[in-house]
């Protein structure tokens, strides 16, 4: 069945309408708490909705319910493997706790890290983390969560901390050669890797030199009177005194760690390098702490709780946030999100929508600018709303390639493209399998972190400029003059 894009997009301008009043405006007109983020509709529901309007739409075009059953069965399917990396952080996280790897690393952090830069040590930290292993879920669901507890000792802001840990840990996960994210856009545009990784300095590390500036202005150290230290250090110490108490610390609680950056670096298999990390940290915690075997596996379970600890008298209010979280369960929400997320991209699939939608595009692209300007727009438009970005490298691999070439413009401008709107802004949505991880293992919501990633927003505007001055976007030849 041949169909047209005033027949396919229906169920995506649903979507998007859903979201737009469910995440924005009910919050900031029609809700009862002062808390935005508390009035927001659950995404779950919203999406769950648009998933019910795209069936009904489909059985409007003529389409049986055993085919449209059909397809979201295959997307779903699709899915495991970014499950099993949210139950697998999870389970990490829990273990982590329980073998005492996290506390000891907040602990010794807290000691070296200086409180009045907390923001750009999260980002530069994470940076570094993130280009040794090019993992931007590993960097931030490992590193990134002992930042985030660090943060919270020192009384930081929570939203800044994790912005800067996402910024970070997707600078790594775009510019090393070992990322899986960086090595599928230069596969699907025939680009060669390292060629890919020159081409994607001219925007990324810009926009990572002006956000280091930006967290640095934001530093406490600014807000605080005479450049004086604006952290209660008489809290920090209780703090530090409840984790020595609770916990034994060695130096061999940091092997999960090595597990994690050998795995990433010998490219093994993500979910079996945090599992396998996981279940070492709970060796460690039968050898080193003072836990029962059922607490312990508890914390694989449920996560980890200060009520497993005997005969402690906790006053500190910081420790039990730091620290009871973690477990199969943890991140069930963001479990759910992507459950659903991919079942209605099945039934967009029903009639290749995002593919028509993209292609509707392509014959009216007569100028280069044009033509770098529609990968931009049309890599964001398809990350958001197939949320792979593997399928968004591909769909517009294969939209865009022939294109490129035709217009005199090299392929590495699209492959940069790609990796600009698609890879950097994933993290910022709430229903992306990123920003539900990422909001998963920071306790973060992606909105409410959004407006402080300035990695991500400063890259999409460099992007953007670039692709509409022609800096950077090396052209082989003239098309036009007005070009």
């Amino acid at each position: 069945m041949k169909l047209s894009i005033r027949q396919v997009i229906p169920p995506i301008i649903f979507f998007f309408l859903l979201l737009i009043y469910g995440l924005l405006i009910h919050p900031q007109f029609f809700g009862d708490s002062p808390d935005t983020y508390n009035n927001m509709l659950s995404i779950e529901v919203l999406i769950l909705l648009a998933m019910c309007f795209s069936a009904i739409h489909l059985f409007r075009l003529g389409y049986d319910w055993k085919t449209i059953e059909q397809h979201v069965s295959q997307k779903v399917s699709e899915s495991v493997p970014v499950l099993l990396i949210l139950f697998s952080i999870g389970v990490l996280i829990g273990s982590w706790i329980v073998s005492g790897t996290i506390p000891m690393l907040i602990y010794y952090g807290i000691s070296i890290i200086n409180a009045d830069w907390i923001y750009v040590f999260a980002f530069l930290i994470c940076i570094f983390f993130s280009l040794l292993t090019g993992t931007s879920w590993g960097s931030a669901g490992t590193i990134g969560v002992v930042m985030m507890g660090i943060s919270e000792v020192y009384g930081a802001n929570l939203a800044i901390t994790a912005a800067a840990v996402v910024g970070g840990s997707f600078f790594g996960d775009k510019m090393s050669p070992l990322s899986d994210t960086t090595n599928i856009a230069s596969l699907a545009t025939g680009v060669d890797v390292m060629e890919h990784i020159r081409s994607m300095v001219y925007t990324t590390v810009p926009s990572a030199v002006a956000a280091a500036l930006i967290y640095f202005l934001m530093s406490p150290a600014f807000s605080s009177e005479s450049g004086s230290s604006i952290v209660d250090l008489s809290a920090v110490e209780l703090t530090l005194s409840e984790l020595e108490q609770i916990f034994n610390f060695n130096i061999l609680l940091l092997l999960p760690l090595v597990i994690v950056l050998w795995g990433s670096l010998t490219r093994k298999p993500i979910a079996l390098t945090l599992l396998g990390s996981a279940w070492v940290a709970m060796i460690l915690a039968f050898i080193f702490q003072p836990f029962s075997f059922v607490d312990i596996f508890k914390s694989f379970n449920k996560g980890f709780s200060v009520e497993m600890v005997s005969n402690l008298n906790l006053k500190s209010e910081v420790v039990p946030k730091i620290l009871n979280r973690g477990g199969l369960y943890g991140l069930i929400d963001g479990i759910v999100i992507s459950l659903l997320i991919f079942a209605f991209i099945g039934t967009l699939e029903v009639t290749n929508a995002i593919d028509i939608s993209i292609r509707s595009i392509m014959d009216k692209l007569q100028k280069r600018t044009h033509t770098v300007a529609a990968a931009l727009t049309t890599t964001w438009f398809t990350s958001v709303t197939t949320c792979n970005q593997y399928a968004t490298s591909f769909i517009i691999g294969s939209a865009f390639n022939k294109k490129f070439d035709k217009m005199g413009i090299p392929r590495k401008v699209l492959s940069r493209s790609i990796e600009d709107a698609g890879t950097m802004l994933e993290n910022l949505l709430p229903w992306t399998p990123s920003g539900v991880f990422m909001a998963g293992a920071l306790g973060i919501n992606a909105l409410e972190y959004a407006p402080y990633q300035f990695l991500a927003l400063i890259n999409i505007a460099v992007a953007y400029f670039f692709a509409f001055t022609g800096i950077a976007c090396f052209y082989r030849k003239s098309i036009d003059d007005s070009q």
